[in-house]
């Protein structure tokens, strides 16, 4: 069951896209961020953004610290200005660019065999590093379960047989995901 109503959906969709908005063209965050109703829920969340249909950005947090709309604002931002992977993002990108919100669910250790592509996202976790893949991406790229679990490895620069390792820790999550453009509802 979805954990927002369409309306809280659409308040999170706009305070991202305020919060990118005043970051590429004003070089500030939004003032005041909404710390009310859905807002002040601590979740994890990542903010993935796309231009003209190519990912330009996406930064999330896994264990939130603080609240839901401060973390949104923050995602939001980081994705668009931070993501070094990208240049940060332009003015004239705005008009053409599509957010994309997912709220995970609280993080479970997971056997290999127990994931399901596209319901499952994954962390992997060995010593210091991390890697994380939304449950999106193994849909998008048509992972196996195992092209999953090694790009996983790979995310977290890890070899891509990493994810056998006993040391190796394993989390699965689901996620609630909604964008501006479609009406994506997986949870």
């Amino acid at each position: 069951m979805p954990f927002l109503s369409e309306t809280d959906r659409r308040a999170a969709l706009e305070l991202a896209r305020k919060a990118v908005v005043e970051a590429v063209s004003r070089h500030k965050l939004p003032d005041p961020i909404p710390l009310e109703g859905i807002f002040t829920v601590r979740r994890g969340v990542f903010v993935t953004l796309h231009v003209r249909g190519q990912l330009q950005g996406c930064i999330g947090v896994t264990e939130p610290s603080e609240p839901l709309g401060e973390s949104i604002v923050r995602c939001a931002v980081s994705a668009a200005i931070e993501d070094p992977r990208f240049a940060p993002m332009k003015e004239t990108q705005l008009e053409e660019m599509d957010i994309e919100i997912s709220l995970l669910s609280p993080l479970e250790p997971i056997l290999p065999e127990a994931i399901e592509i596209g319901r499952h996202g994954l962390l992997i976790v060995l010593h210091a590093q991390r890697g994380l893949l939304l449950p999106q991406v193994a849909i998008e790229h048509r992972f196996t379960c195992e092209q999953f679990l090694e790009e996983t490895c790979r995310k977290a620069g890890l070899r891509r047989e990493a994810w056998k390792d006993p040391e190796t820790r394993l989390f699965g999550f689901t996620c609630e995901v909604f964008s501006e453009s479609s009406d994506i509802k997986r949870v």
